[in-house]
């Protein structure tokens, strides 16, 4: 018995850390139908396209399943378009990004898709852009093997160059950082050459972006704009949810992409202000379709029904949390697995709250007094005291206040973030319920 549920256990674990879906197999065991209306969006902003290198944001808060939405855009256009989908984070570490490195990955990433789906190109074209590329990057090209293989041996060592080495990276940097045109005008004919030999409109999609620490992005999508947008083909970037609540930053986006801003809402799992009532029960669809997503990665022999319930509740109807706490449950019951081979281990009311409890701390330690003070006004108002303040951006980037849309913007305070309000002697909530 401790065996198989041992590997129950560990393979729901491993199902947890499936995120974005990006392969066709992933998609088929995990894959869950939500986001309708927002791949409605996205699909009529690329097809009423009339310039056809329209640039679009797409936002919303992390975790809420963008990324996995993107991927499944993708798989929809690929019969009309050329797509390109990557993630920044595979390519540049995350604290060196800037729009010139974000750009060269845009060249190094339509090239080894072209060379993966064997998009017919000249061969003496192929051979200016290995070289272009190769000295960009101080790679030798007759280190790499046999021509047949040269190109995807060249990207897969262009990309590890990029995410492993600063040099290079500062390198790249300095090359284009006053020619920027230069840099842009090479991608441009790369997409030209892909766009004729696969007779389809070129599409990059860019993921990530959005977990990028508020300075970067004010420095991507602020003061080096109007560079990222220079490729003439249709782009779709993802950017966190407190950028575009700055309101210099915002005006600059609206106005450099024409007003073309998708986002992404969390999950309602209540109206609002019925979570506060003590008996307050779920929406039954939401809630049904976040108990089917953990159904297909955890199984339901895993989990007691009502604590099911309340993992779901407790998510804030945000998914990567929704993942990170019956994550965290399965760590633990996995310990107790080993611990009791013979026990009948499940997800259960004690787990749970075990798993609450690491959460509660770890959003704790991050805490100070003036956030518990916005925390507190937004959880009375619905709203912050100033919704612009670095401070309030901040818990909005790291989820610790979630943005709900129906009708009217309104925000609240994460479940498990509560908890610690609730735990305060100097806040007492009771007055505001």
């Amino acid at each position: 018995m401790s065996k198989i549920l041992l590997e129950s256990f560990r393979t729901a674990y491993a199902n947890m850390e499936l995120s974005p879906l990006i392969t066709p197999k992933e998609v088929e065991n995990f894959r869950v139908e939500y986001g309708t209306e927002v791949l409605e969006q996205l699909e009529q902003l690329v097809e009423d396209d009339p310039s056809g290198r329209g640039k679009i944001i797409f936002s919303g808060h992390r975790g809420c399943g963008k990324s996995t939405l993107l991927a499944e855009f993708c798989r929809q256009m690929n019969d009309r378009y050329f797509t390109v989908f990557f993630s920044i984070s595979d390519l540049i570490e995350m604290s060196d990004v800037n729009h010139i490195n974000i750009l060269f990955a845009i060249a190094v990433q339509l090239m080894d898709a072209a060379e993966k789906l064997e998009i017919p190109i000249k061969q003496s074209i192929k051979e200016s852009f290995y070289n272009w590329f190769a000295t960009k990057t101080k790679t030798k090209i007759d280190e790499l093997g046999a021509s047949g293989s040269v190109g995807f041996n060249l990207f897969k060592m262009i990309t590890g160059k990029l995410k492993a080495d600063a040099t290079i990276r500062e390198e790249i940097k300095q090359e284009f950082i006053r020619k920027v045109s230069d840099l842009v005008a090479t991608i441009n004919e790369i997409a030209a050459v892909v766009r004729e030999g696969a007779k389809k409109d070129v599409i990059v999609v860019i993921d990530d972006l959005d977990k990028l620490d508020l300075g970067v992005v004010r420095q991507v999508y602020q003061e080096h704009i109007k560079a990222l947008f220079l490729p003439n083909f249709r782009m779709i970037l993802t950017t966190p949810i407190s950028a575009l609540r700055d309101v210099s930053l915002a005006a600059t986006v609206e106005t450099e992409t024409n007003d073309q801003i998708v986002f992404m809402p969390v999950t309602k799992l209540f109206k609002r202000g019925e979570s506060r009532n003590a008996d307050a029960v779920a929406m039954a669809e939401p809630a049904a379709r976040l108990k089917e997503i953990l159904a297909k990665r955890l199984g339901s022999e895993l989990i007691e029904p009502e604590t099911l319930d309340r993992v779901v509740a407790y998510s804030g109807g945000v998914l990567r949390e929704l993942i990170r706490i019956a994550n965290e449950c399965c760590r633990i019951c996995l310990r107790l697995v080993r611990r009791n081979p013979e026990a009948a281990i499940k997800i259960n009311a004690e787990v749970f709250e075990e798993a609450i409890n690491k959460l509660r701390i770890d959003f704790d330690t991050r805490l100070g007094t003036t956030d518990y003070e916005m925390l507190m006004a937004t959880y009375r108002d619905f709203k912050p005291a100033d919704p612009k303040a670095q401070g309030f951006l901040d818990l909005l980037h790291g989820l610790y206040v979630l943005e709900y849309r129906n009708g009217v913007l309104w925000y609240d305070i994460h479940p498990i973030v509560l908890e610690l309000l609730k735990q305060r002697d100097d806040f007492p909530l009771e007055e505001f319920l």
